[in-house]
């Protein structure tokens, strides 16, 4: 993923998603929360963030830094974090707690761990959104 900045991808997408966005910052936070926790699920989250955070900085810029704009990271961090929680490979504690059970004599499968994962990171991102939308666009 970190190759995805150095040979500039990320920059050109950040390009796309500043015109993309065009100053709908609640637009930006929606998209980023819920494609964040898919996203997340599939791979881990740390090189995620690591790669998508010059994308973020650059649509903050693009907003002028007002308070909106602080949705972005938030929404970057609540979709990533809690959307590692849906499989066993989304977050790297995932992969540790499912090792250690295995050794203790407790495995837990990815089907069961993505099935109890899956319903937590849907509660918990759905919370997340109107969270978002209050604090940064509603009371902002």
């Amino acid at each position: 993923m970190v190759a995805l900045v150095n040979i500039g991808v990320i920059d050109w997408l950040a390009e796309q998603a500043v015109d993309a966005v065009g100053g709908r910052f609640l637009l930006a936070a929606t998209v980023l929360l819920f494609g964040s926790a898919v996203i997340s699920g599939v791979i881990d989250n740390i090189p995620y963030v690591a790669t998508l955070t010059p994308l973020v900085a650059t649509l903050v810029a693009s907003g002028g830094g007002g308070p909106e704009t602080a949705a972005l990271w938030w929404a970057l961090a609540l979709g990533a974090g809690l959307g590692g929680n849906a499989t066993a490979i989304g977050a790297s504690a995932n992969v540790v707690v499912t090792g250690i059970a295995a050794r203790e004599g407790h495995p837990i499968s990815f089907a069961t761990f993505t099935r109890y994962g899956l319903v937590v990171t849907a509660v918990t991102v759905l919370i997340s959104w109107p969270y978002l939308w209050l604090r940064y666009f509603v009371l902002a």
